[in-house]
């Protein structure tokens, strides 16, 4: 018998461990920069529903800024952030500065959401924040495309993923960050 408990409770232990250590892969951990150049801890967005977008200001699915403005702006208050990572990435369809890319979203698009300077998206130079939105991501997988979107829910998980062709006002992202608040 007890040999028994003794390995109950190493199970217990090994699988607080494990949760432990999956729970330091999150995506929300680490630092970014803004586009501005000041670091961003993206634990500071903790506790909140995220929506983690790769963006570029030369690709057909750009007036999704609209969009996710809007979103921002009707969510905000309830806990919901979109967080814009511009990529050059696919067509060079982001080939601006980080100042350019700024003055472009703010002038054009009215964005207010964070904006992270600009980054590549798939390839070995791929922060560490896409290499797990990419890897725990159901579907995992590179990103495909320009405003690939991850919702991350309260609890620092990954909720969903949406391809390019999923607006901003689709049914489907809509519905699922919205269960991801009422969380």
């Amino acid at each position: 018998m007890p040999l028994l408990k003794l390995f109950a409770l190493f199970a217990a232990v090994s699988l607080l461990g494990l949760a432990a250590s999956a729970r330091a892969d999150l995506p929300l951990s680490g630092t970014m920069k803004s586009i501005d150049g000041e670091d961003v801890d993206l634990g500071s967005y903790k506790g909140k529903v995220v929506l983690v977008v790769n963006v570029a200001s030369r690709c057909g699915a750009t007036p999704q800024y609209t969009g996710l403005q809007g979103l921002y702006e009707k969510y905000k208050d309830k806990g919901f952030v979109v967080l814009g990572f511009p990529a050059n990435d696919f067509g060079r369809q982001e080939p601006g500065s980080d100042a350019e890319i700024k003055e472009f979203c703010t002038t054009k698009y009215d964005v207010s959401f964070p904006m992270f300077s600009k980054i590549t998206v798939k390839g070995a130079d791929k922060p560490k924040l896409y290499e797990v939105l990419t890897t725990m991501s159901d579907p995992a997988g590179d990103i495909g495309w320009n405003f690939e979107k991850f919702l991350i829910g309260k609890d620092g998980t990954i909720a969903g993923r949406f391809k390019t062709r999923v607006g901003p006002d689709d049914p489907a992202l809509v519905a699922a960050f919205e269960a991801a608040l009422a969380k």
